[in-house]
């Protein structure tokens, strides 16, 4: 939405103010749920997106939009927060406070996000396999996994945690395989 810096500057201290009301309120997984399906909905929503961010469109619409949009889905304490950051401006940053939110109660709950690319979509013994070795090589106490699917990978998964990446891809060892034989060879 805009630049890195700036806008992580600014998600910051709303992503932490609404940790705080979570907390207080006992609904940080609530809150995770709703960050969840706002960030979906930006996401699938390229006119959303541009109402929120247009400032030739008044708080008020924006408002309406939000509370018809969002009807009883998201907390009434959550839907409260959106209304604030259409007052104070900053319902642009909506995703980036979202996503914060997320990043926040991860390490709340001593959880970690893996991104697990795969050729075909894994089976729930599949993602519990991987779910466990992800807690094993981490030490996290939960995973949350985002899958995504790519033929290219042939077999197997690339699990990326963080700034690791573990490529457990018949790609990965076909290429593994292939510099073993070019260093043979030199």
């Amino acid at each position: 939405m805009a630049d890195g810096g700036i806008t992580s500057k600014i998600a910051e201290p709303y992503a932490e103010a609404l940790m705080s009301l979570a907390k207080a309120n006992d609904l940080t997984d609530a809150f995770g749920d709703n960050a969840a399906a706002l960030i979906s909905l930006l996401d699938e929503s390229e006119d959303l997106r541009d109402l929120l961010a247009s400032p030739v469109v008044s708080a008020d619409v924006k408002k309406s939009v939000l509370q018809q949009l969002l009807g009883d889905q998201v907390n009434p304490l959550m839907k409260n927060f959106l209304m604030l950051l259409v007052d104070h401006r900053r319902i642009i940053f909506l995703k980036d406070i979202c996503l914060r939110y997320q990043q926040l109660l991860r390490e709340l709950k001593r959880a970690v996000l893996a991104q697990v690319v795969s050729a075909v979509e894994l089976t729930p013994d599949q993602k519990q396999t991987v779910s466990d070795k992800v807690k094993e090589l981490t030490g996290a106490q939960f995973v949350e996994l985002e899958s995504k699917l790519d033929p290219s990978v042939l077999g197997g998964v690339v699990i990326q945690v963080g700034s690791q990446i573990f490529d457990l891809s018949l790609r990965g060892q076909l290429r593994r395989l292939a510099l073993q034989l070019a260093n043979a060879n030199a």
